[in-house]
């Protein structure tokens, strides 16, 4: 595995800068400096996506073929880094980085042609219909019913901790529609209208006081066969696949943009605080090592394997440290709430320093880093079964 970048990586990166030097406003700096989650609200993602979509940068995974750029994974991670760098506020994953490649793999020529270009353009806004009460990390047992009638399924129960449902204009939900066999064996996999009657979001504040997330009921909600991605009762499957976008990725550029951060804003006298920024680093170096690893392999036509949910372990454990560490250098100023001041644009005067503005709401929102897209106690499992062979 040869570690040092090509000349044409590195000319790569000198043109990603230079768009990237261009294109962020000062107003979409801010945006992504006074981000508390992964989610940006999409009054502000979406104007960054019309930029990159512009660009054809927007979708850095997907294949010329589906409107991508058609980069290499080395090209993907070099720009998932620089934009980490210079402060890019994110783009909603669950289109772009989720269902999009599913509907690339599993979907029908006319469902391509549909959604793909909309998810491109920031024209359809998806959330994720997976979690329900009591369903969660064992997801197989989940209990929403999708009864067939006709060139429809009828669908009863509800899904939870939906990530910006109040603002999607569509889900794709897994459904249950046997109940015969193994759990996994009766999930259908559909593609939904969030205006349909009968669905009803109910919105869930966190622990921040932020509404991110929400619970949605479905009371008879009837969507047309022509919205099932794969077969009926092979949704497992699409789901299977569908996470591992969800769990893969490149985490390491932003963890070290967020470390560069911390560090700036660090009283660095401290010896005990370059103790710990020094010893994060070098479990981030680990990070970025195994990532650049699994890099070489995908490169060679490998499979990442367990890998996937080691790194998902170290990514999640590590981003809830930098959260401490964050927390910790803004002391008593990380006790005051202020929601308005950390809106973009607001022009209200922050209580203490800046830096110190979002950590309470970041550090309380990355609770849930260690539970989403698999839970780390799951991650364990599977290194278990697939490693150790326990």
């Amino acid at each position: 595995m040869n570690l040092e970048p090509s000349p044409d990586e590195l000319a790569f990166a000198e043109e990603v800068r230079a768009f990237l030097a261009e294109a962020l406003t000062p107003a979409l700096r801010e945006v992504g400096r006074r981000a508390t989650s992964v989610f940006t609200e999409p009054q502000y993602s979406l104007v960054w996506q019309r930029i990159l979509h512009k660009q054809g940068w927007v979708a850095p995974s997907w294949p010329r073929e589906f409107g991508g750029p058609g980069w290499s994974l080395a090209q993907r991670r070099i720009f998932a880094a620089e934009c980490a760098r210079a402060g890019a506020p994110s783009l909603a994953p669950m289109g772009l980085q989720m269902v999009g490649p599913c509907i690339m793999h599993y979907g029908t020529p006319e469902q391509r042609a549909h959604y793909l270009p909309r998810i491109l353009s920031g024209e359809d806004y998806w959330c994720q219909g997976y979690s329900e009460p009591g369903s969660g990390s064992d997801l197989a047992s989940l209990q929403l019913r999708a009864v067939r009638e006709g060139d429809d399924y009828v669908l009863n129960g509800s899904k939870i901790w939906t990530t910006h449902a109040h603002h999607a204009n569509r889900m794709f939900c897994l459904v249950r529609t046997s109940s015969e066999g193994r759990p996994q064996t009766g999930i259908t996999f559909l593609l939904l209208n969030m205006d349909q009657p009968g669905l009803k979001v109910d919105p869930i504040v966190t622990l921040a006081g932020e509404h991110e997330v929400n619970q949605v009921f479905f009371d008879d909600v009837r969507v047309p066969v022509t919205g099932r991605l794969g077969e009926e009762n092979q949704g497992w499957t699409v789901a299977k696949y569908l996470l591992e976008f969800e769990r893969g990725g490149s985490s390491a550029p932003g963890l070290m943009a967020m470390l560069a951060r911390l560090r700036a804003a660090a009283d660095l006298d401290d010896p005990e605080v370059r103790r710990e920024l020094a010893s994060t680093e070098i479990g981030l170096l680990a990070i970025d090592m195994m990532e650049k690893r699994l890099l070489s392999t995908l490169s060679s036509g490998g499979k990442p394997g367990a890998a996937s949910s080691l790194l998902k372990i170290q990514g999640a454990s590590t981003l809830q440290h930098l959260d401490e560490i964050g927390l910790g250098s803004a002391g008593v100023y990380a006790a005051v709430d202020e929601p308005e001041a950390r809106m973009p644009g607001s022009n209200i005067e922050p209580v203490g320093p800046d830096t110190a503005l979002t950590a309470a709401a970041r550090y309380l929102n990355d609770r849930a880093a260690t539970i989403y897209g698999g839970s780390n106690e799951i991650q364990r499992d599977i290194i278990a079964k697939m490693v150790l062979g326990l």
